[in-house]
C-alpha cells in the first residue's frame, strides 16, 4: 500500500458545523479580525471574503462604518488603497489592502453602499471601475463618453456626478456628467461657460453638489439642473472640506481654526474647545477633512508621516459648535513621498 498523504492543513474545529452556522457567526465578528481568520484555513479565506457573508451581515445589522484611505506614490504616480485600523495598544495606524491593484494618479473616488467608484481623468480617462469593499473584487465600467479633466465627483441619490472641463473642446465649458450605477450608463446633465479651472473638491448638501474651484465655488441642483452661487460659503476658501450633519467644515490653515457653515442659517461659524491642539499639532495647509461615523477625521501629512485626528462635534443650545479631539496618530511613516488623495467612508 502506497503511503497516506499529508492532509495540507490540520483539521477544523468547525467541520462538522453546518456551512450556514459558520457564516452566521463570522459575520458577527469585527472586520477587522477577518485579515487573522483568512490565514486560519482555505475554508475561512474563502468564507471572509465571499458576497455571502456580507450579505448575512446586513440581514444581521452587524454593518461597520471603515474608512479607506487613497495615498499617490509620488514616484510611481499611482495610488494604493488603505484602511484605517485600530491597533491592539489602542492607537490607530494604515493598513494597505494588497489584493487591489494600483490605480492612476489623477482616479477620483466617490463610495455608494458597499462599493468604492474609480474615474480616472486625463490620459487615464479610459479607467473606470468599481470596488466590491467586501469581497476586494474590481469590476471594470463604461468610460465617461466625454473626455473632462480638473474634475470633482459627488454622489446624490446614488447617482454619481462628476464635474470638470471638457478637454478636447471648448475650455471654457464646465460640463456635468452623471453615472446611473443600477444601470452602468453615462450621460451629460448639463454644462455652464465659465473661466475657472483647478478644482479643490466637492461636497454634497441638500441634494446639491458644492464645487469648490480656484476663486470661487458653484452649486449644482441636479433635479433642475441650475448652476448657482453661494456668496456667504465662497465668502471664505473652504478647500478640502466635508460635511458632518448637513454642516461644512474646513481647517483655515493660515489662522489655525476649524470652520463650520451651517447652510440653513447662511452663516460661518468657528468650532470651540480646539485652540490648544491646534497650538500645538503638526499641522499645516493641506488638511484634508472627511466624515466618520458621525465624527470628523482631518487627516495632514507632516514630512515621511501621515497623521490623523478624529473630532467629535457638538452644538449648544445657544447654536455654537464645540469639538473634542478623540484621539491624534500618526498612521503610517514610510522613506517614501506620498500624496494624500481620498478619504471615504464606506457601510460594510
Amino acid at each position: 500500500m502506497g503511503k497516506k498523504r499529508k492532509s495540507s492543513e490540520p483539521p477544523s474545529l468547525t467541520a462538522s458545523l453546518p456551512h450556514d452556522l459558520v457564516v452566521d457567526i463570522l459575520a458577527r465578528l469585527s472586520r477587522s479580525d477577518y485579515p487573522a481568520l483568512s490565514l486560519v484555513s482555505k475554508h475561512f479565506r474563502s468564507i471572509v471574503s465571499s458576497r455571502e457573508l456580507y450579505a448575512t451581515r446586513s440581514l444581521l445589522g452587524c454593518m461597520e462604518h471603515c474608512l479607506y484611505v487613497f495615498l499617490a506614490d509620488v514616484e510611481s504616480k499611482c495610488n494604493r488603497c488603505y484602511i484605517l485600523r485600530q491597533k491592539t495598544n489602542g492607537s490607530h495606524g494604515l493598513v494597505l489592502v494588497p489584493s487591489l491593484p494600483s490605480l492612476p494618479y489623477g482616479s477620483r473616488f466617490v463610495a455608494v453602499g458597499s462599493r468604492i467608484y474609480v474615474f480616472g481623468t486625463g490620459k487615464d480617462r479610459n479607467t473606470t471601475l468599481s470596488i466590491d469593499c467586501g469581497s476586494y473584487t474590481v469590476q471594470p465600467l463604461p468610460s465617461m463618453h466625454v473626455p473632462l479633466s480638473y474634475t470633482v465627483a459627488d454622489v446624490i441619490d446614488g447617482r454619481i456626478y462628476v464635474m470638470g472641463r471638457h478637454d478636447q473642446r471648448d475650455l471654457d465649458k464646465m460640463m456635468v456628467l452623471v453615472f446611473n450605477t443600477e444601470t452602468q450608463t453615462w450621460k451629460t446633465d448639463s454644462e455652464m461657460t465659465t473661466s475657472e479651472i483647478y478644482a479643490h473638491g466637492s461636497v454634497v448638501m441638500a441634494d446639491k453638489m458644492y464645487a469648490k474651484y480656484s476663486c470661487k465655488g458653484f452649486v449644482y441642483e441636479p433635479k433642475e439642473r441650475k448652476w448657482e452661487t453661494d456668496e456667504v460659503l465662497n465668502s471664505k476658501e473652504w478647500r478640502f472640506a466635508c460635511v458632518v450633519d448637513d454642516v461644512l467644515y474646513y481647517y483655515e490653515f493660515y489662522r489655525d481654526k476649524l470652520r463650520a457653515y451651517d447652510r440653513k442659517q447662511r452663516c460661518w461659524l468657528v468650532v470651540k474647545g480646539l485652540e490648544a491642539f491646534f497650538q500645538t499639532s503638526l499641522m499645516w495647509s493641506y488638511v484634508h477633512s472627511v466624515s466618520y461615523d458621525g465624527k470628523l477625521a482631518l487627516f495632514f501629512p507632516y514630512g515621511e508621516e501621515i497623521w490623523c485626528a478624529e473630532i467629535s462635534l457638538e452644538r449648544s443650545q445657544g447654536g455654537e459648535i464645540w469639538g473634542k479631539v478623540e484621539w491624534c496618530d500618526c498612521l503610517l511613516t514610510s522613506k517614501r513621498r506620498f500624496r494624500y488623495t481620498k478619504s471615504l467612508e464606506v457601510f460594510v
